[in-house]
């Protein structure tokens, strides 16, 4: 990424994701910093998730990237942070919340994660997730403890449910993200990353993760239905996009075979509409 691109490129690399449709009705100031964010999410991912890249080499490249912010914050010259420096200065964003992103990435270059501790999983989650959320929030007007606790929230019940929906695809990468505390529970072996998904029982363990996306999902509701302060059409949007979809991961269950489901594009355009009215 070109730390120099401009609007129109940072909208180009985000218009394929299922964020996009929630970030392009934002005011014009708040939907350009969303994309930067964006943007900078996307160029720490790919090196987490970079198969050909060595390990050495990765975390070099997250080192990079922790510095170029480092520098953006001290004033120096911000390397590749220069892609979200105008979003900081315009909204205050915490320098520990990008730090925190990288340190997530980090997380999956130092081994491929499998079955962590319950409380290994929350603290990855709330890197890579709600560290996001937390810099959303600012650039959405949010008040700082309600927009916190909604960063905390809906990031934790949106990635529980991506790693209930990406099971298969995570394991082909050698990660399995479901909780070792639950894979025990319900007896499965933790042997190798196929395995482990390929055992019935996994589904058991898959739904004591599906609970506690519900729970953070109502956590997160609440919160929107008290309307807060700001442009909470994005969070809204998620959180009425995701929560279906683990809904109907767990009617269908998630012992093997399993097939990914994928967000419907007419059902989230309506779903923008629906929101932009009722709002």
């Amino acid at each position: 990424m070109n730390p120099k691109a401009t609007p129109a490129q940072l909208q180009a690399q985000v218009s394929g994701s299922s964020f996009y449709a929630g970030m392009r009705v934002l005011p014009k100031v708040q939907r350009e910093a969303m994309y930067a964010v964006y943007a900078f999410c996307r160029e720490v991912d790919d090196i987490a998730d970079d198969e050909i890249g060595d390990r050495p080499a990765r975390m070099a490249a997250l080192d990079a990237w922790r510095a170029d912010i480092e520098s953006l914050y001290a004033g120096g010259n911000p390397g590749r942070a220069a892609l979200v420096a105008e979003a900081v200065r315009r909204f205050a964003l915490d320098k520990a919340d990008f730090l925190a992103v990288i340190d997530g990435m980090a997380m999956d270059v130092d081994r491929d994660i499998r079955w962590p501790s319950m409380a290994e999983l929350e603290l990855y989650c709330d890197r890579v997730a709600s560290a996001v959320g937390r810099l959303s929030v600012k650039i959405f007007g949010m008040e700082d403890a309600v927009g916190i606790a909604l960063a905390h929230h809906l990031g934790l019940a949106l990635q529980f449910t991506n790693i209930l929906r990406d099971v298969d695809e995570d394991a082909g990468i050698g990660r399995v993200y479901l909780p070792r505390e639950a894979l025990l529970a319900a007896g499965v072996e933790l042997l190798d990353p196929i395995t482990v998904v390929g055992d019935p029982r996994v589904d058991a363990a898959a739904r004591v993760l599906a609970a506690k996306a519900h729970t953070h999902f109502a956590a997160a509701q609440a919160i929107l239905d008290a309307r807060p302060r700001g442009h909470l059409i994005a969070p809204r949007l998620m959180a009425a996009v995701y929560a279906p979809i683990l809904v109907r991961m767990e009617a269908i269950g998630w012992a093997p075979p399993r097939t990914r489901i994928k967000v419907n594009k007419p059902a989230l355009i309506f779903t923008v509409l629906r929101l932009m009215l009722f709002r």
